[in-house]
């Protein structure tokens, strides 16, 4: 266990309250329409078609896209290049994760750092 130098009053809070739960989701959502009109047309049109939102999980930001049909989300995952640029504005290490339409497949998952070592095969 180790023991911190830093006065109790810097430390972060052991428990969230309700409002930092609701300052988060501010953010979140602010964020996601500065990303959102960061994106060219296609990718507002693409995203416009499906269900999506950011959300920070253990401080690390995701986007997750939800796609109506396989169409859609072959569509998001060859674009998902141009997404993760946009998103990299923000935050270097940030998550893309898309969901295909229930029972077509398992969602596909990458940080915005792995986009470009897979650029040629994505």
């Amino acid at each position: 266990m180790s023991k911190s130098f830093l006065p109790a009053d810097d430390l972060p809070p052991t428990e969230t309250t309700q409002l930092d739960q609701i300052l988060r989701f501010q953010l979140e959502r602010s964020t996601g329409r500065y990303f959102y009109e960061a994106c060219d047309r296609i990718t507002q049109s693409l995203l416009s078609s499906c269900q999506w939102y950011l959300m920070t999980d253990n401080s690390t930001l995701k986007l997750v896209i939800d796609c109506p049909d396989i169409v859609t989300y072959w569509h998001i995952v060859s674009n998902i290049t141009q997404i993760s640029y946009r998103l990299e504005r923000f935050v270097s290490d940030a998550k893309i994760r898309v969901y295909p339409p229930f029972g077509k497949g398992i969602p596909f998952e990458i940080s915005v750092e792995e986009v470009s070592a897979y650029q040629d095969w994505l």
